[in-house]
């Protein structure tokens, strides 16, 4: 045996086991930005007159009235992560909060450097989740293995 192949077959090893840890990688990130939307949700809803007063007053969001922004912010920080946590329409979720996202920090001129770099990781986070999928811990996952399909992410 080379030394090549000795090292071919530990690299092999390894990044199998490395692999495995990739539902669990998912999950995290999953649960990490879905909490961060969820709270950020919940506070919306709690003063809902300061939300309103934000929407007209602070966030610029193109194209939309400030009632209709805010209601739509709102229920997509409330419902997608919702479907984010539990994987079910993920791809779905993840895309529908990385367009939330990206509304947030393009809209709101006052973001301070660290909460900017707060929306760029939730940013990766759902890319990744929307190109990979949100991982065999899922009902995504679940629900594919009863069409029949073959599992994908």
């Amino acid at each position: 045996m080379t030394l090549l192949s000795s090292l071919c077959r530990c690299y092999c090893r390894g990044e199998a086991l490395i692999a495995k840890l990739a539902p669990l990688f998912a999950l995290a990130a999953r649960l990490y930005v879905a909490k961060a939307f969820f709270l950020s949700g919940l506070t919306k809803i709690r003063d809902w007159d300061t939300t309103l007063l934000l929407f007209t007053e602070e966030y610029q969001v193109p194209f939309l009235t400030p009632p209709i922004a805010a209601v739509l912010a709102t229920g997509g920080e409330l419902a997608l992560p919702v479907l984010l946590v539990l994987g079910l329409f993920g791809r779905f979720a993840a895309a529908g909060l990385f367009i939330l996202n990206a509304v947030a920090v393009i809209s709101y001129p006052g973001l301070a450097p660290i909460q900017l770099k707060d929306h760029l990781l939730w940013g990766v986070l759902l890319a990744y989740l929307l190109i990979h999928g949100c991982g065999a811990w899922s009902f995504d996952r679940l629900w594919q293995g009863h069409c029949g399909r073959k599992p994908f992410g």
